[in-house]
């Protein structure tokens, strides 16, 4: 590609409680990705689902917040995988603009698409698959992994099965507990005990979370995170401290991927809530690097590797774990495979403490994408005759 920019779609939105979370990580992309290496393609996508293609100043700017352009009624939802990808246009871009630059069948002229969705409908690997299917090069993990790193149950399932402590936890479906909630009163009862924490099992951002102190709040809490998902966990609540580390792809494929220095988030909030991170400017304290021993930092970084491996993760992933304060053990607690990007996320600031800059960071993962795309285009789609 030699005197040819690599055309970046960044994608940004989505559909899930996450949506503003990924404009502000995505408007940190736009802003600080290397421009003579890349030319943006800025994707938005509305909480109906339709997809807008936009320039660089799609993502809008008021007071300290963003926001997608107005819904001009334009846009379609997008249609089945393997059809086509209907993009709207925005006011200042005609439709002969779209289909030079968006190929509207499917964004062939894009070289790659860095998805910064948070949460449902873009981290669970929905987005990864339809990209899978156009044959697009992707940042981040692949289908599998972005499914289980999103899944809590079934990313603590396999921690575990790997050697990795996990706390004790009840995962329910909802079905289950419309059927018979006093089972589960019961199940809390015995196997933990309060106070708990109640989250949706695939959600992120701390969307849907709440603290249970007592039986007699359990059922608002059960109720509220079934807003957000159909399987809900409820985990036991333990005196720790939440340490986060990055991890990254190894640009040597086949090498061991890369760890940064731990971090401790430390919440001015009863617990790391959505209000914490994201409303209230002094919800948590970010310590980069923890305050934690040599010892720990060396254990912590090797359990973050390990969980990137056994998950199959590709690309990026945060991994966060709780250390218990009165053991001084580590447990995993979740993985992120779309984390956080603003310059003040815990992700790119962890990397910049590390020795790689924010630029520096988008670039590798871009290039990581498209030299995973390569390999896969050399896979074989038929069988051959040894």
């Amino acid at each position: 590609m030699s005197g040819h920019k690599i055309r970046v779609a960044v994608l940004y939105g989505g559909r899930s409680g996450e949506h503003e979370v990924s404009l502000q990580s995505a408007a940190s992309i736009v802003k600080n990705i290397d421009k003579s290496k890349f030319d943006v393609v800025p994707i938005g996508i509305d909480k109906l689902g339709h997809w807008r293609l936009g320039n660089q100043s799609a993502l809008q700017i008021e007071g300290k917040s963003l926001r997608l352009p107005e819904f001009d009624g334009k846009s379609l939802k997008l249609p089945s995988p393997k059809a086509n990808v209907v993009i709207a246009p925005q006011p200042d871009t005609s439709l002969q603009e779209i289909s030079e630059s968006a190929h509207i069948e499917g964004l062939e002229s894009v070289d790659v698409v860095f998805p910064i969705l948070h949460g449902p409908l873009g981290e669970d690997g929905t987005v990864q698959g339809l990209l899978e299917l156009a044959e697009i090069p992707y940042v981040g993990p692949g289908v599998l992994s972005s499914a289980v790193g999103m899944d809590k149950d079934v990313a603590k399932r396999l921690a575990k099965l790997s050697g990795i402590r996990v706390g004790d936890y009840i995962a329910v479906n909802q079905g289950q507990w419309q059927r018979d909630p006093d089972k589960w009163y019961k199940e809390v009862a015995t196997t933990l005990s309060y106070p708990v924490f109640v989250k949706p099992a695939n959600s992120g951002s701390s969307v849907g979370i709440h603290k249970v102190k007592s039986e007699k709040d359990l059922a608002h809490a059960m109720n509220d995170a079934f807003l957000y998902d159909t399987k809900v966990l409820i985990e036991q609540a333990v005196n720790a401290r939440e340490i986060e580390l990055a991890v990254l792809e190894n640009s040597e494929y086949g090498k061991d991927p890369l760890v940064s220095i731990a971090g401790e988030i430390i919440p001015h909030h009863e617990f790391y809530s959505y209000e914490a991170k994201y409303l209230d400017p002094d919800g948590a304290a970010l310590a980069i690097p923890a305050n934690i021993t040599p010892a720990q930092m060396r254990e912590a970084q090797m359990i973050a590797q390990k969980l990137f491996m056994e998950l199959g993760c590709e690309g990026m992933a945060r991994v966060d774990l709780f250390l218990d304060r009165e053991t001084g053990m580590f447990y995993f607690n979740e993985v992120n495979t779309i984390p956080g990007f603003t310059q003040i996320s815990m992700y790119p600031k962890l990397w910049m403490a590390s020795g790689i800059s924010y630029s520096d960071l988008i670039t590798q993962l871009i290039e990581l994408a498209m030299a995973r795309h390569s390999r896969k285009q050399q896979l074989s789609r038929e069988w051959i005759a040894n």
